[in-house]
């Protein structure tokens, strides 16, 4: 036999047996109660609306129960990546200072302190990308603050390498706008 399901008035769906069985309790508290019945009907009324289960809409946050929403999922990820590669910026920084080149410049450091910036800021990356993958109460913040320390940094080393710098300033302001737009999340409770 197939049971059919309605949409109740309250947004839940409630099953034909479902139905039956209030009608047939709320009949048997009427017979047993006499005159009184009509609180006791009104009484499993509000009962069984606040018993369905409805969506309710509620905001999301470091420290919602639900899953990583999109924005936030593409920001651990973007942080992952961002961060490994300004490791490698940094090691190579370290490693060879005949890489990159840059004429007078206000913010000329020796490439050797470059590459230790870049080192320290790509850990920090991907600290914060753990953070925020793991849906941590600390990954948004500690992910905003080194995305806008990596965006400083990478805007001071344009001159020595431009093509490199700009992408990866591009990358950490997608990750700042990811972090930290409001966005609604849906819980099914």
């Amino acid at each position: 036999m197939r049971e059919e399901s309605t949409v109740s008035p309250h947004g839940g769906l409630q099953s034909r047996r479902g139905r039956i069985a209030v009608i047939l309790s709320v009949e048997r508290d009427r017979r047993r109660r006499g005159r009184g019945a009509s609180v006791t009907v009104l009484y499993r009324k509000v009962a069984a609306m606040a018993a369905t289960p409805s969506e309710t809409r509620r905001y999301g946050g470091p420290s919602s129960s639900e899953g990583l929403s999109g924005p936030s999922l593409f920001a651990g990820a973007a942080l992952m990546l961002s961060g490994p590669l300004s490791i490698l910026m940094g090691a190579s920084g370290i490693a060879d200072d005949s890489l990159f080149a840059a004429s007078r410049y206000s913010y000329r450091f020796d490439l050797t302190a470059w590459g230790w910036i870049h080192l320290v800021v790509g850990l920090a990356l991907v600290i914060a990308g753990l953070g925020v993958v793991t849906n941590k109460s600390w990954g948004r913040g500690v992910g905003v603050a080194a995305a806008g320390i990596s965006l400083i940094t990478q805007f001071m080393f344009v001159p020595y390498y431009p093509v490199w710098a700009i992408p990866v300033m591009t990358l950490d302001l997608l990750i700042i706008f990811a972090l930290t737009r409001f966005h609604v999340a849906t819980d099914g409770r």
